[in-house]
């Protein structure tokens, strides 16, 4: 059991429309329940962006753009962690005539899906470790192949942005382990469980220790699950090393039938920890164990 966690917050995510009016979509409502989440204690915030019109995770620098300036502008100084999983899925026209690809399919290229950050430099980005089915589509795949992932690892390395490595299944961590040992990752790694998601890992507890059991030497992790599990992951995380991530991105709920908002997710979490005896940290405490760099461009 470690005695201190820092704290994400997944404010938005990604994917089709939400299915609550508590999920933030403007720039605006993302920004402001990202501030929220910061002020409630949350040493990160991890950012989607929505289109203002379908309501769809997309991948616009703009919209990005809006949302990074207001936090940056703001009373309160939080790790800003970008996504870059938008424009890795593949949707086959069918199962008996794959081709040619449905046009829900959303294909960018490597360094495409890195142009918000380029521009913005977040002190961390997301990187998938790996493709992986689709539950909500029968023909959907999200692709990303190591030759992806090793160039996305490089510029990344360029431009001094530190991944923050998305692992949703056992298999995703045999990439991890390659992208680490080619050099791809400086020190110290840092990666996130992804459990209970679609047809990734389950989130029982055998599963989950299994894979904290394959991380890379001195790596920091941080671990979540979606739905009803969220919250008893709060208090499972540290008891297995691990730092904690919770927000509407994952879990619409505070309790059964009370929808949440990402500030009372992130109030709820930090009840639970300190009830435990865990201290969470602050920003600047989750900058200096990560070894961030912040860039010119993201101070004040």
């Amino acid at each position: 059991m470690i005695s201190e966690v820092f704290i994400t917050c997944a404010v938005t995510g990604g994917g089709g429309a939400p299915r609550q009016e508590n999920v933030p979509v403007t720039p605006e409502q993302i920004a402001e329940s990202a501030l929220e989440a910061a002020r409630a204690g949350a040493a990160a915030v991890h950012l989607h962006v929505r289109d203002l019109k379908t309501r769809a995770g997309v991948l616009d620098p703009a919209l990005y753009r809006q949302v990074v300036r207001r936090i940056r502008e703001s009373d309160v100084n939080p790790v800003i962690n970008l996504t870059t999983g938008e424009g890795c899925y593949i949707v086959l026209g069918s199962s008996n005539s794959p081709l040619p690809l449905s046009a829900e399919t959303d294909m960018l290229g490597a360094l495409e899906r890195l142009v918000h950050v380029e521009e913005l430099r977040p002190e961390i980005c997301t990187l998938d470790c790996g493709s992986a089915s689709s539950r909500g589509t029968a023909e959907g795949v999200m692709v990303n192949t190591i030759g992806t992932l090793r160039v996305m690892a490089a510029r990344l390395q360029e431009l001094g942005v530190k991944p923050e490595l998305e692992v949703f299944d056992t298999g995703h961590l045999k990439m991890l382990h390659d992208l680490v040992r080619e050099g791809l990752i400086n020190d110290p790694p840092l990666i996130q469980l992804c459990m209970g998601i679609g047809y990734g890992a389950p989130d029982d507890l055998t599963t989950l220790m299994a894979m904290v059991h394959q991380l890379p030497p001195g790596a920091i992790y941080s671990t979540f699950s979606v739905g009803p599990m969220q919250l008893p992951y709060a208090a499972l995380a540290p008891m297995i090393g691990a730092n904690v991530r919770v927000g509407l991105e994952d879990n619409l709920y505070l309790s059964r039938g009370r929808l949440a908002t990402n500030a009372g997710l992130v109030q709820r979490a930090i009840e639970i920890l300190e009830r435990i005896g865990v201290r969470v940290m602050s920003p600047d405490e989750m900058r200096e164990k990560l070894k961030l760099k912040v860039h010119a461009i993201g101070q004040r």
